[in-house]
């Protein structure tokens, strides 16, 4: 990887830039380890954004993430803007971010590290081997169907419509399968096919487009099973892909098999290689400004960065050894700490990581 990349750094709200500056200097440190060279720049995004200029997703900060390389978020939303109108509400500016740079895919990777097998509220035994991907469809369902209210003889009603067609079924699985064909080759589509129309199309599109991929192994699961299964027996699944409002929810739950929704990064991809990468935890407003936020998973978003839109593996696997080697070294942030009085602060859980990454 020769040529300088560039880096559009999005920082937003609450804990977000916090951790991206984590992230940051995992970014030099590459730069020491392998002679590459990257190009940061920081914009406006999110509440941050609404409170500067009136947008949660400016027109200049749009611009930049469209002439990156990657973009790389750290988290939005808050309290201080949950009473605001739709357009001025921090996760429109996430929807219309994912919407105008094309990125209709959400892999979120959750791998259980054996020396944090105490922090998760299940039982070793059933969290071994489990190391799992979830494919969110991104760009439609419910979130971004029509939606609107209407006066009954019972008063307001409120619509939300799902809607999708087979493109947008067609290439998530694609995508999928793609991932599962460089793992263990098992897909799983999780759908409600016994209830919902677009579920119907989405198995009817999944088996037609599953057949061209003989040697990925395909099981369809109802999403309240999935749901249930990913607490039962976890190990037992490689790569879920599901829609957009059930992949929201099931990745959430992957997320906590972990022990801390701190520990999971995740990517945001389209059909080229630009990709958007950012922890799946919020902003934490209740904790911005103490210092006791996990950046590991914005570290390992790096991680996903270097190996998805830079096709750079040896690095991504240095950042994931180095983060690997802390843990075993027995340091912890307060969110996956057993005794909270030995935990380390954001800062120094940073400086760690960056120390023990070597070629």
């Amino acid at each position: 990887m020769a040529e300088t990349k560039r880096i559009a750094i999005l920082g937003g709200d609450g804990i977000g830039p916090e951790v991206v500056a984590e992230a940051e200097k995992v970014l030099k440190k590459t730069e020491e380890l392998f002679g590459v060279q990257f190009e940061t720049e920081h914009a406006l995004f999110g509440g941050v954004a609404i409170d500067q200029k009136g947008t949660p997703l400016p027109e200049e900060t749009l611009e930049l993430c469209k002439s990156a390389d990657a973009v790389l978020l750290g988290a939005v939303g808050g309290p201080k803007w949950d009473n605001n109108p739709k357009e001025l509400r921090p996760e429109t500016g996430l929807l219309g971010i994912r919407k105008q740079l094309g990125l209709f895919s959400n892999i979120r990777p959750a791998v259980i590290f054996d020396c944090l097998k105490e922090a998760s509220t299940l039982k070793p035994e059933v969290l071994e081997g489990t190391d799992l991907i979830v494919v969110r469809e991104l760009t439609g369902g419910i979130y971004f169907g029509e939606k609107f209210r209407r006066d009954t003889e019972n008063g307001q009603e409120a619509v939300d419509t799902c809607a999708y067609n087979e493109k947008e079924v067609e290439r998530i699985v694609r995508q999928a399968c793609e991932v599962a064909r460089k793992r263990r080759k098992k897909l799983t589509s999780v759908d409600k096919a016994n209830v919902l129309e677009t579920s119907r199309l989405w198995r009817e599109t999944v088996n037609r487009i599953a057949a061209d991929y003989q040697d990925v192994e395909l099981e369809h699961v109802l999403v309240d099973n999935c749901a249930m299964q990913l607490l039962r027996r976890p190990a037992s699944f490689d790569v879920i892909v599901t829609e957009n409002m059930f992949g929201d929810i099931l990745s959430d739950e992957a997320a906590m098999l972990t022990g801390s929704i701190g520990m999971l990064a995740s990517a945001s991809l389209g059909e080229g290689s630009l990709g958007l990468y950012e922890p799946v935890h919020g902003s934490a407003p209740d904790i911005a400004g103490q210092g006791v936020a996990n950046p590991i998973a914005t570290i390992l978003s790096v991680a996903l960065m270097y190996k998805l839109s830079f096709n750079w593996q040896e690095a991504g696997d240095v950042i994931e050894n180095a983060v690997k080697k802390v843990l075993d070294a027995g340091h912890r942030t307060a969110d996956i700490a057993v005794d909270k009085s030995k935990a380390v602060g954001t800062s120094k859980m940073g400086d760690l990581i960056v120390e023990a990454m070597v070629r």
